[in-house]
């Protein structure tokens, strides 16, 4: 039997300007349009795997639940500071991160980028094509950026820590703290700052602004206490090998010896070299010897310190973007008033001022024409004015530069595991007004002959529970730094 055939009419044409939906084996499907398969491939690149799962790969429910599982990860470290600040300080995690990050923009870019070919219609134009190359590439390069700034933050912030955080050897930090318990069940823990004038590893930095910052563990109320830099006859606490050497304080037997050997910026770079090792093993005897001297002559105990170069103080400014401080006199930039050397500039006055790194450095240090006091009281504001400009906004913006800046400028004796406890604080003192002390030369202080029981008494007023305010006349009172670092051009 013979069976005729009839030839079967070819298939209609697809209208102008569309493609046909090809339907690969197993199911798989394709957009019909550019516009639609880059629609889907931005999607997958929000929510990776969803591209995939559109076009029915099983491979992107697993692709979807991984990213999800990131994000968790993510949330848990976000959602805590403490988690957050101690990932942050941990260098071996630090580089664990750098290289999981790498490896899930690798994978990220590998799914985008087959997204878009497991999806394209098929038999477009050359200049279609083209085109979606290109959108594809700049979505690439785009999504990549976040991950690539979060590669290099974390490496900085590695460096910094191996750097500045490197658990430094002291013969004088306490030795009972944890991570949970990081105050050793203390109100306050005592640091202090200190302004050299010169490298952070030079022995023979003299420290010209010395600050003993007390903040309260518990609110995060501060004072600070400001001590003249010529200050004379420091003590040193009674059970301290230093006390033994120094029954009377820090000072010369030679009537004829160079005072400025004996004031208490000298302390640093001079005790290390006149009695090495003498506090026992220590990476900066300086420091301790510092930290003891203004431990014996104040009444408290000074539980760490930090070190600040000045010279590299103005990296830091300008790498928060500046500080504003309100101005109520000219301040001389450069100039020496002993040597006759007169200024080059000077800061004009003005309420609210935005300074720069180079002009906040002389607003802290500028000598010419005013006196001990006033460069102290600056000095105070200018810490103040740092707080307040280091908001975690500004500080994420500026990351890299600050830490690129804080490698080269800071020093201390603060331990790595304390460092979550510490930011806690910080954040508790950000939001509190900071009260100041300064001891200057008046009826009360002379810092060529200090009255060292009266400055303790005065310390511990301050840190007691009802710390009374005062004017500027009257270090023996606490001063809220707002008020003496206001805008005041008369007085």
């Amino acid at each position: 039997m013979v069976v005729s055939v009839e030839p079967t009419a070819p298939a209609p044409s697809p209208a102008p300007g569309r493609h046909r939906a090809e339907r690969a084996p197993r199911g798989y499907r394709r957009a019909r349009t550019l516009a639609g398969a880059l629609g889907i491939t931005v999607l997958g690149a929000v929510l990776p795997g969803v591209g995939y799962i559109w076009s029915r790969r099983r491979l992107g429910w697993a692709v979807l639940v991984l990213f999800l599982g990131g994000l968790a990860v993510a949330g848990y470290y976000a959602g805590d500071l403490s988690r957050a600040v101690d990932l942050a300080f941990d260098p071996a995690r630090l580089q664990a991160l750098r290289f999981l990050l790498g490896a899930l923009l690798a994978m990220w870019l590998f799914v985008v980028a087959t997204t878009y070919l497991m999806v394209r219609p098929i038999g477009m134009a050359w200049l279609e094509k083209s085109l979606g190359v290109v959108v594809v590439v700049l979505l690439c390069v785009l999504g990549s950026i976040p991950a690539v700034q979060a590669m290099r933050i974390a490496n900085s912030q590695r460096d910094l820590v191996a750097t500045v955080f490197d658990n430094e050897q002291t013969a004088t930090a306490p030795t009972n703290v944890t991570k949970a318990d990081p105050w050793a069940g203390k109100d306050r823990v005592n640091v202090l700052l200190l302004g050299g004038d010169g490298g952070v590893g030079r022995t023979g930095i003299r420290t010209d602004s010395v600050i003993l910052l007390s903040m309260d563990t518990r609110t995060g109320r501060a004072v600070t206490f400001s001590l003249p830099r010529n200050m004379m006859n420091a003590q040193f606490p009674e059970d301290s090998p230093l006390h033994e050497v120094f029954p009377d304080g820090y000072r010369s037997t030679d009537p004829d010896a160079d005072a400025g050997f004996w004031m208490l910026n000298a302390i640093y770079g001079q005790v290390p070299t006149m009695y090495p090792g003498i506090l026992g093993t220590s990476e900066n005897e300086g420091a301790d010897a510092i930290k003891q001297a203004v431990s014996g002559s104040l009444g408290v105990d000074v539980d760490y310190y930090m070190l600040i170069n000045l010279l590299g103080f103005q990296q830091l400014v300008d790498a928060i973007g500046g500080v504003t401080v309100n101005i109520n006199e000219p301040i001389a930039i450069n100039g020496n008033t002993d040597a006759g050397i007169p200024p080059t500039g000077y800061l004009d006055p003005g309420p609210d001022q935005h300074l720069d790194g180079f002009h906040a450095l002389w607003y802290s240090r500028g000598r010419w024409g005013s006196d001990d006091y006033e460069r102290m009281l600056r000095q105070r504001c200018m810490v103040n004015a740092i707080v307040d400009a280091a908001d975690p906004l500004n500080v994420l913006r500026r990351y890299q530069d600050l830490a690129a800046a804080g490698k080269e400028i800071l020093r201390t004796d603060v331990p790595r595991d304390l460092m979550p406890a510490f930011v806690d604080l910080a954040l508790k003192v950000k939001g509190k007004k900071m009260r100041s002390i300064a001891f200057v030369n008046s009826d009360k202080f002379f810092s060529g002959d200090p009255d060292y029981d009266w400055m303790r008494s005065v310390v511990a007023k301050a840190l007691g529970p009802r710390a009374p305010r005062a004017d500027r006349d009257d270090p023996g009172n606490a001063v809220e730094t707002a008020d003496a670092c206001g805008y005041h051009p008369e007085s």
